[in-house]
């Protein structure tokens, strides 16, 4: 397979700029040029694919990146991951397959995230399936409960939350989400979570009172550039902490890391045979 990128796109929505997507092409093809690589796979991260954009939204488009399979004997390996240049409107950048696979079995979930993004720029389904079948074999559960509870809990003690004191309700939604996995998580053992907010809670239902707190800061948000500052009300609050009190992280992991490796290992070399340049 010659270095380059997949050439299906779908799933873009309407109101995504065409001048920006035209840019993320071009530098997806770029990469493609310089590095040498093929890009089997590229989406939009985020809030836009989150579900919770505001009008001055960046556009986070990701991507995995296979190097030709002599790249991956070499004693002195190249960056795992390729980045382009940051600026108000772009960032893109994305991870080099062996990274994706690495961190599938470390338990993090964002190689998940992107393989499930419903925005994709440009894309072969055949290596998302290959690679989501792969990533769902090797992750551990445990650690991927683990992942979201910190990523929540993280940004509701960055946010300010939980002060009960005005805050930038901006921030306030990247801890909302989290949570609602982790709620998700509970409705659906053994499944994988979407990654929008709203089929989060369409899938697995909150409070009533829950619903209307999440759905009034989404709206805000998608209607001005600075969401401003306020208090979280109190019953969103409690149910937010809540979501991460319940998780017990002190689970042990189910299934021996030697296992899962020798999967990935395996796994990984059926797909860099399959989609090397």
């Amino acid at each position: 397979m010659p270095p380059g990128v997949a050439s299906r796109r779908h799933d873009l929505p309407v109101g995504f700029d065409p001048q920006v997507v035209a840019a993320v092409d071009a530098r997806l093809h770029g990469v493609a040029a310089e590095h040498g690589v093929h890009v089997p796979w590229a989406i939009e991260s985020g809030s836009r694919a989150w579900g919770f954009p505001s009008p001055d939204s960046d556009y986070d488009c990701r991507f995995f990146f296979v190097r030709p399979l002599d790249a991956y004997l070499d004693p002195w390996p190249a960056r795992d991951v390729i980045e382009t240049p940051l600026d108000a409107v772009l960032d893109v950048n994305g991870w080099d397959l062996v990274k994706a696979v690495r961190l599938a079995v470390a338990g993090n979930a964002t190689v998940g995230e992107w393989l499930r993004s419903p925005h994709v720029y440009a894309g072969d389904v055949r290596f998302r399936d290959e690679l989501l079948a792969l990533v769902d074999d090797v992750t551990d559960r445990d650690r991927v409960v683990r992942h979201y509870l910190s990523v929540g809990t993280d940004h509701w003690q960055r946010s300010g939350a939980a002060t009960g004191t005005p805050v930038p309700l901006k921030k306030v939604l990247y801890a909302v989400r989290p949570a609602a996995v982790l709620h998700w998580f509970d409705a659906h053992p053994g499944a994988t979570p979407p990654m929008e907010l709203s089929r989060l809670l369409a899938e697995a239902p909150v409070p009533a009172h829950v619903q209307v707190h999440v759905d009034e800061l989404v709206a805000a948000k998608s209607r001005t550039r600075e969401l401003g500052t306020g208090v979280v009300p109190a019953r969103l609050r409690d149910w937010v902490e809540e979501r991460f009190r319940a998780v017990d992280v002190t689970a042990a992991t189910t299934r021996s890391d030697e296992r899962r490796r020798a999967r990935a290992a395996d796994g990984f070399r059926a797909l860099l045979r399959r989609w090397a340049p």
